[in-house]
């Protein structure tokens, strides 16, 4: 797709946005539980209403999912019938690319550079990906007595729940659905209240791209009726996540008190960005640091949020991370000259505050922003923010903020920054700087994370996996081991 310009933003942002609601059995329906009001983040206004499903709405829309997928009409469907209806749907997200972004950005702030690669752009490969992996996804023969012919056979799980987040519904949302509908299964799709509108829209496409009614169900409201219900469900076989720990931590107990479903938890990070005197470029870790925590308003799961610098770099490092960020650029996330959007919510925003008035009282130096920025505007924007001096027994050192805000600590030697890169309950993400190539294979080996980024940060695409370790989680999402989840082994032991 060509760049957009800013008059083709303005024209679809200016549009008024239905009202959502939720999709059971192919069917449009209205929520039992009435609606939720949508707050544009850009503004604090109202950008239109979602339906609030009732746990009886849940049930049904399970219901239609069990009796989707045992029909056969899409789990017993030829590979190729499954992959063709992918291609279709990943098609028309690229068709709708413009639409969907700047809807997703009126939705939930996210700046419309990101966006358009984020959102639209890396659904439509993933779903591509998936697609692809249909037919190359072998079962196996194994190895046994010439009298026994030993196959194993992957199967479907079945009905699929996937609560997705606000921070790249999108994005996350398709990493979840893509290989859960490639591998034949049915879903029933929760989205977080404050970013449900691309995945309505993704599900109308859907529909349109061929997926059989009721294999993609979308039930939206408040998590505490919609999220449970999904959760206490007797008739999920696998439920699927991206959240907060807390939330993780119900969603397991709701597991045990149902039907022992299979969870998979991506629950966060703090993740340790390490620089090393011996960086090769030292402006640009610079740059990449302030990249990694700022964009998107640091609503990022696996931003950079500790950076951690060898002390005889530290003063120098910290003046160019800060001139870096100072030059990025906040606002409207709906011009294109913006770098850093709007923070998803009010409460969000609050929250972030929060943790930089803890940081300032724990003995933190706020060497840049911290603070509510553009208020008149009615949105909810936050100064990139820089606290030096943390130490990890500051609150800002252990918790995930899920904010533009960065905490800084220095260390002399590599043994010291590998003890303060997994002084953390989290293990997602992590980034590594340095010349050193045996450097950084022992960072490699030594760092307790799922991603290690070396001489970068960020930019991982789908023929790797994403996923965490310690209370960051379980399970990955990406690459072909995603499909994991989403399929059961099944043994044949045959007697010839």
């Amino acid at each position: 797709m060509a760049a957009p310009t800013q008059a083709e933003i303005d024209r679809l942002a200016a549009a008024p946005v239905a009202a959502g609601k939720l999709l059971i059995d192919g069917k449009w329906q209205e929520g039992e539980a009435g609606e939720t009001v949508v707050l544009s983040p850009i503004n604090g206004q109202q950008l239109t209403t979602t339906a609030a499903a009732s746990a009886a709405d849940v049930a049904r829309a399970v219901a239609s999912a069990r009796a989707a997928f045992e029909s056969g009409v899409w789990s017993r469907m030829p590979p190729a019938g499954r992959k063709a209806a992918l291609h279709r749907l990943a098609d028309l997200i690229d068709k709708n690319s413009l639409d969907l972004a700047v809807l997703g950005v009126r939705d939930n702030g996210t700046d419309i550079g990101m966006a358009l690669k984020a959102e639209p752009g890396s659904a439509a490969g993933t779903f591509r990906y998936y697609a692809e992996a249909i037919d190359k996804v072998y079962g196996e023969i194994a190895p046994t007595a010439d009298n026994i012919l030993a196959l194993i056979h992957r199967e479907p799980v079945g009905v699929v729940a996937a609560i997705v987040p606000w921070n790249f519904p999108l994005m996350i949302g398709s990493w979840k659905i893509a290989p859960a509908l490639a591998a034949g299964n049915s879903i029933v799709l929760k989205p977080a209240e404050t970013a449900s509108l691309t995945l309505l829209k993704l599900a109308e496409l859907a529909l349109e791209a061929g997926v059989p009614p009721g294999v993609f169900n979308v039930t939206t409201g408040p998590g505490r009726v919609t999220g449970e219900a999904l959760a206490m469900s007797m008739d999920v076989d696998v439920l699927v996540f991206t959240g907060s720990g807390p939330t993780g931590r119900r969603l397991l107990e709701y597991s045990a008190r149902s039907n022992l479903k299979r969870c998979y938890l991506e629950l966060g990070g703090k993740s340790p960005n390490i620089v090393f005197a011996d960086a090769p470029d030292l402006a640009a870790a610079a740059k990449a640091a302030a990249t990694a925590i700022f964009r998107n308003a640091g609503q990022v799961c696996v931003a950079g949020s500790r950076l951690l610098v060898e002390a005889a770099v530290h003063d120098e490092f910290v003046s160019m991370l800060a001139k870096a960020a100072e030059k990025m650029v906040v606002g409207n996330p709906l011009q294109l000259a913006t770098q850093i959007g709007a923070v998803n919510s009010d409460v969000q925003l609050a929250g972030n505050l929060g943790f930089v008035d803890d940081a300032a009282k724990e003995g933190g130096q706020i060497v840049l922003g911290g603070k509510r920025t553009l208020a008149e505007t009615g949105g909810y924007y936050m100064e990139p923010t820089v606290v030096t001096q943390v130490r990890p027994e500051h609150r800002l050192y252990r918790e995930e903020v899920f904010g533009p805000i960065l905490a800084v600590t220095p260390f002399s030697d590599e043994s010291e920054a590998l003890r303060l890169a997994n002084a953390s309950d989290f293990g997602l993400a992590s980034g590594v700087w340095t010349s050193n190539l045996s450097r950084a294979h022992r960072m490699v080996r030594g760092i307790r994370a799922g991603v290690v980024h070396v001489n970068t940060y960020g930019g991982a695409d789908n023929t790797v996996p994403l996923g965490g370790v310690k209370q960051s989680g379980n399970g990955h999402d990406k690459s072909l081991h995603a499909m994991d989840k989403y399929t059961d082994l099944k043994t044949a032991w045959i007697q010839l």
